[in-house]
């Protein structure tokens, strides 16, 4: 066999090789905002009762991504009914949290989340101050089980690969989600 064409061989074999390296290898997904957003608007409103005394209604999310912190923001308008009074009282809630993959149910969680901000219209200021106090615990009970996104089956394989989803980035513009074979 000539030398070159052995060379030319062994050439194209290394290439192939690389060529299969390169395709089982990490790959990121982009998951705009929009299809973010669409997700929360799916799951909301969520009604609910807290404490056994106030009903509590969240509704109409608004998501947006800080890339520098790798936080999500959540904004949501809120409406709280409390017992003895003939009036429901509405406000805002501000929520932010980092973004946590559970492998279990293929999507990704909001983690820690934080209530930055708790405001309700027309009421004192003592009331407000007392009810906010609750509202760290009402976003963690309103968010435990709400996905930010969730998978689709055909995201785990690609070109004959199982991937599984290994970290979150933020941009302002969606999430970049790593996936790395299985192995």
């Amino acid at each position: 066999m000539n030398h070159k064409l052995l060379a030319l061989l062994i050439g194209a074999a290394a290439l192939l090789v690389a060529a299969c390296a390169a395709l089982t290898g990490p790959r990121d997904i982009d998951v705009p905002l929009a299809t973010l957003q669409e997700t929360l608007d799916r799951r909301f409103p969520l009604n609910n009762r807290f404490l056994d005394v106030f009903d509590v209604t969240v509704s109409n999310p608004r998501l947006s991504l800080e890339p520098e912190t790798n936080r999500v923001l959540m904004t949501f308008d809120a409406s709280i009914r409390p017992p003895f009074v003939n009036r429901t009282w509405k406000g805002s809630l501000a929520l932010s949290g980092s973004l946590a993959l559970d492998q279990g149910r293929s999507a990704v969680m909001l983690a820690e989340p934080r209530v930055d901000n708790f405001a309700i219209e027309g009421v004192d200021p003592v009331t407000t101050r007392q009810i906010s106090r609750i509202g760290g615990l009402l976003a963690e009970q309103l968010l435990r089980d709400v996905p930010v996104y969730t998978f689709r089956p055909d995201q785990f394989r690609y070109a004959g690969v199982t991937f599984f989803p290994t970290k979150i980035a933020t941009k302002s513009t969606g999430l970049v989600v790593t996936f790395e074979p299985a192995k």
